[in-house]
């Protein structure tokens, strides 16, 4: 052992405080151990690669050696000879000899795991010290064009990065992986109650539909304006918050077994509009009387119980107007490694604004809904974004939106797992009403508006995981509330 650490320091001398952290004894041990067994190159192999190792010797070595044991051929000192002899780094570490002395000096076989991890974390330190050595550069160098918000977002991108993979890129996965997580997928839907694989939204026809929010999509909900989409947004948030259920997850992690963390964004409303509109709905007092402060003592009693009960609901609101894409996305990767994050709301996407100034508001759009599909592929969590729709709709005799109705649609239809629209015919109705002279007329529409009054439809117009269709659902105007409605088949069901 005496010799190798002669040897090393010839060539690599061990890390000093000055210097970045390494092992060099763990990266000799962990060499010899495999290169006198081959069988225990998978169990260090699912842990590290070539460039964890700090010393390049050594880690031409495990190339080599890992290109010899993916081919089933023996790795040993004798036969790495011949592809390594002419490695002048070798040459300075004693050539070939080295390699026998790395076989040699390997007598804890057992610990390779160990070894392994050892030289992983290492290796992560390294790359925050280079992390924190770029930052330190970047923000030296004083340019009109080097933004120091740009810089804060990419570096957080890459800390995220390095805190949820151990590394700054991700790559191929093989079939069994995925299939694995596919039927983990499966059985964590068999198991739960009403067998959905995703996040409930408290709204039962429309789960049945979309089989929850499922991690990883980007649902586009769409509507004219005084539809209700952000009424509908705030209830789902609503739903899933206040079914939060912290747990253990089949994979051993701590996180969410019923509802959730919700991020929303609301660049249009203010915090305390939201709020107002979530209180309203949860204590059954009118949105206008909370504006106003016009409630009765019963009124004023239920407000301050709901507003009791709502404290604990895990529910931020970002009120930041005019929020570039990537402060966006810094912002959700940063709620999520402090206070965790489960669903994200963006109310609304044409509020968004992109990295930079387009030739084109359609491309805009396209850099927007790329990026808020990369947020809920690299968060791995469902992102809702609501988005307006084109005047079109109001020049058709049925005013039921489609997805040519969608403004920019091009990237919107494409980037979207799931597009859905809120109609309301009853708001369209009530704009109809005949004169009071046109009793035959005024007395079919009446007829109308007691079939619509109270509905609302949510319009799937686009699903990769399942059907397309139309979902009906009760809304209550006075408390900006949509709920289930119940069909005529299920009234004497209520109980």
């Amino acid at each position: 052992m005496n010799e190798i650490t002669q040897m090393n320091a010839t060539g690599m001398p061990a890390a000093t405080p000055e210097e970045l952290p390494a092992n060099i004894e763990a990266e000799q041990q962990l060499l010899g151990a495999i290169l006198t067994n081959n069988d225990l190159f998978d169990q260090a192999a699912s842990i590290i690669r070539a460039e964890h190792f700090y010393d390049p010797v050594h880690r031409r070595i495990w190339e080599t050696a890992a290109e010899r044991i993916h081919k089933n051929a023996l790795a040993s000192p004798v036969t790495l000879k011949a592809f390594m002899e002419d490695d002048e780094g070798l040459q300075a570490l004693g050539g070939p000899a080295y390699l026998v002395n790395l076989a040699g000096a390997a007598i804890s076989s057992y610990a390779v795991r160990d070894y392994a991890q050892m030289i992983y974390d290492l290796a992560i330190r390294r790359e925050l010290i280079g992390l924190g050595r770029n930052i330190a550069a970047e923000a030296s160098d004083v340019r009109v064009s080097n933004d120091p918000r740009d810089q804060i977002v990419a570096a957080e991108q890459h800390l995220y990065a390095l805190a949820e993979q151990g590394k700054t890129e991700s790559g191929f996965q093989t079939f069994l992986s995925a299939v694995t997580d596919a039927v983990q997928i499966a059985n964590a839907a068999y198991m739960r109650e009403g067998g959905m694989a995703g996040i409930s939204t408290g709204l039962v026809d429309m789960d049945k539909k979309l089989g929850g929010l499922h991690r990883s999509d980007l649902l586009i909900l769409a509507g004219r304006p005084s539809m209700g989409k952000t009424s509908l947004a705030t209830n789902i948030a609503f739903n899933i918050a206040k079914a939060y259920q912290k747990g253990i997850l089949p994979d051993g992690r701590e996180g969410a077994v019923e509802g959730g963390v919700v991020g929303f964004y609301s660049l249009e409303m203010s915090a305390e509009q939201l709020a107002a509109r979530i209180l309203s709905e949860a204590s059954e007092v009118p949105s206008e009387q909370i504006r106003k402060g016009d409630m009765t003592e019963s009124e004023f009693r239920r407000f301050v119980e709901a507003a009791k009960s709502l404290e604990k609901c895990p529910l931020y609101i970002d009120d930041t107007p005019a929020l570039p894409i990537s402060q966006l996305a810094a912002r959700a990767r940063r709620l999520k490694r402090t206070s965790g994050l489960d669903v994200l709301i963006i109310d609304y996407l044409q509020l968004v604004r992109p990295a930079s100034a387009k030739d084109s508001r359609v491309n805009e759009v396209s850099e927007i809904t790329q990026g808020l599909k990369a947020i809920a592929k690299e968060l791995d969590i469902p992102v809702i974004a609501l988005s307006q729709l084109s005047r079109q709709v109001e020049s058709r005799e049925d005013k039921r939106p489609q997805l040519s109705d969608l403004r920019e649609s091009g990237s919107i239809e494409q980037d979207a797992d799931v597009v859905m629209f809120v109609f309301r015919e009853e708001y369209y109705k009530e704009r109809e009403k005949p004169g009071d002279h046109e009793l035959e007329k005024m007395a079919a529409w009446q007829e109308a508006m007691e079939r619509l009054h109270g509905r609302a439809e949510v319009v799937i117009g686009k699903q990769r995981h399942g059907p397309i269709g139309t979902v009906e659902l009760s809304f209550e105007g006075r408390f900006t509330r949509f709920g289930n409605l119940i069909q005529p088949w299920q009234q004497g069901q209520e109980g």
